[in-house]
């Protein structure tokens, strides 16, 4: 047997110019966004940055004032102001330091309030830490009672592809947008979004909270709302990971076309749906969470609906266009309003707009994987005959899947797991879907078994998987939808079955990696946080042949915690779990 001897605390140093700068799916063992607790922080990414009370989180007054349009670069930080619409233009780029707060101004019949709009071409730098997030919220004091849509939100405008034109100024050969919610359009374009340039790099947000935001400018047109986070047409060369929208007046997250991938994302207790994704979005999110509250829902009007997900193609006709709307979502816990299936009862009579924990309509080919819904009246709702088309395809360009997901019952009120669209999606359709898919709506909310998932109002919650938990195995990776690199997945051609081992586990002060390969290959081995992050490159493109290896690894600097080997063999990849116990 060939041993090598390498050392992970050598690579150290060097590891943070190999992270992972790009998207990279995760390969998870667990269903939803979070893994089985080790009872550290380090298992949970909420913690530390987010805020589960901000009703009565008291900030400090603005020491700077910001109006009008922002056209070379700038930095904030201290307490801002933003009063009215504030544009990000010609390029410029906008710096916001950790720990920087902005206060929206507050929404009003006769004022126009705090709104930021990042314009194509300009970018952000919002990049906060766990310690010091970057905050924006409402100008309200915690007496004054904040509340869902009390200013603006934060709109960012890119240059990626939409498939809906609805400017009525000629265009050239892209299409392009208008930000929905707003009165009157711009002038100058500084809220159009929309281009050719899939890569556009709108900047970067990271560590944000997005508090009290999401409202309509004109009550009189329903529908048509800011949300705490619109994305319009956002280049897969921006970088968002660890936001927390709470309290949106419209949709959490709305994404209207673009490219933009994402990890990390919150959607808490907001109004409407918590992820929204329109015109040819095409981008990819993991880790996510989305919590609802019972008594806040959007009751705008008789007919509208409050979702987990909803998803179209677009609006409007025939529901076509290119590109189409095609993101993928895994590892997604969204938690509804009924939480548990007995917190709170039945709210019919208070709240009746609460919906769907997904709604995918209108021609749309999103695919959802690896995802807890639980607490939801009503579960999976499919609609139209072109939407059922492109679950049916093997047209790699339009096919879709909403496959190895958890649908919780819920006994009061009673649940519509499927809900039927005519004669084309029927409970008969549904179940055989199914049962093909690995949708399973037999587990309960008990048997998921968070930490602490149904916690009072106003506390922490947690959820974590406890070790009991059902969730905590049988997620899966394999759909042809998870493109574009992954940290570790189960593919073993070119690896005898059960070789890849790695011992003593738990570790202290090393490790020792073994397998044996069926031909001469290029081997990498990596260690990856329960966050994704690389670590270390222990092996990267070195030639081994035929038969056994074992790698012994010096692991003395790594702290305890829990841990991932990725084993790469010529593209053929396997993680297994290492815990490091000292």
């Amino acid at each position: 047997m060939k041993k090598i001897y390498l050392s992970a605390a050598a690579l150290l140093a060097c590891s943070f110019l190999n992270a992972q700068s790009a998207f990279t799916w995760d390969v998870t063992s667990y269903k939803g966004a979070f893994p089985v607790t080790d009872n550290t922080p380090a298992t949970d990414w909420t913690s530390g940055w987010t805020n589960w009370d901000p009703e009565n989180t008291v900030y400090g007054a603005p020491t700077t004032t910001v109006t009008g349009n922002i056209s070379t670069n700038t930095t904030w930080s201290g307490i801002v102001y933003l009063d009215g619409f504030v544009h990000v233009i010609n390029n410029a780029e906008l710096t916001i330091q950790p720990g920087t707060i902005i206060r929206g101004k507050q929404t009003d019949a006769s004022v126009t309030p705090g709104v930021l709009i990042i314009s194509r071409g300009s970018k952000i730098h919002a990049v906060g830490t766990p310690a010091n997030p970057i905050v924006f919220t409402s100008i309200k004091d915690v007496a004054d009672g904040r509340t869902s849509g009390d200013w603006g939100g934060v709109v960012l405008c890119g240059n990626a592809r939409v498939n809906l034109h609805t400017l009525t100024t000629a265009q050239g050969a892209f299409k392009e947008m208008k930000v929905e919610g707003f009165v009157t359009d711009e002038p100058n374009g500084y809220r159009h979004f929309g281009g050719n340039n899939d890569a556009d790099n709108s900047g970067e947000m990271s560590y944000v909270r997005i508090e009290f935001a999401g409202v309509s400018l004109n009550p009189s047109i329903l529908n048509n709302e800011i949300n705490g986070l619109t994305l319009g047409a956002v280049g897969s060369g921006t970088k968002l990971d660890h936001i927390q929208v709470s309290f949106s007046g419209d949709d959490s997250f709305e994404w209207f076309g673009g490219t933009v991938d994402a990890k990390y994302l919150i959607a808490n207790r907001g109004k409407d749906d918590d992820f929204d994704t329109d015109n040819g979005f095409s981008g990819r999110v993991q880790f996510g969470l989305a919590v609802k509250d019972p008594y806040i829902a959007d009751d705008s009007d008789p007919s509208y609906a409050s979702n987990g997900f909803e998803c179209d193609n677009n609006g409007v006709g025939s529901f076509f266009g290119l590109p189409i709307t095609k993101a993928v979502f895994s590892n997604i816990t969204m938690v509804g309003p009924y939480g548990d299936g007995t917190a709170y009862g039945d709210i019919a009579g208070v709240n009746t707009h609460h919906k769907a924990a997904a709604h995918l309509r209108r021609n749309m080919a999103q695919s959802v994987f690896n995802t807890l819904f639980v607490g939801w009246a009503q579960g999976l709702r499919y609609q139209v005959a072109s939407t059922l088309d492109n679950i049916t395809t093997t047209n790699a360009d339009s096919s879709c899947a909403f496959q190895n997901n958890i649908i919780t019952d819920v006994p009061t009120p009673a649940q519509t797991t499927f809900v039927n669209d005519g004669t084309t999606f029927t409970q008969a359709w549904y179940h055989t879907y199914a049962a093909a898919n690995n949708i399973d709506t037999l587990t309960t909310a008990a048997q998921i078994n968070f930490v602490n998932g149904f916690p009072a109002f106003g506390n922490v919650p947690d959820y974590r998987l406890a070790a009991a938990s059902t969730a905590s195995t049988g997620a899966s990776f394999s759909n042809p939808a998870f493109v574009g690199g992954f940290t570790g997945v189960n593919e073993v051609s070119k690896l005898v079955a059960n070789s890849f081992v790695v011992y003593p586990n738990p570790a202290t002060q090393n490790t020792t990696v073994s397998f044996n390969i069926v031909e001469k290959n290029q081997v990498n081995v990596s260690i990856f946080d329960v966050l994704g992050n690389l670590v270390a490159t222990v092996s990267q493109g070195n030639d081994f042949e035929k038969g056994n290896h074992s790698i012994a690894i010096n692991t003395s600097n790594l702290s305890s915690g829990i841990y991932y080997i990725a084993l790469d063999i010529n593209g053929s990849k396997e993680t297994k779990k290492l815990v490091i116990n000292k």
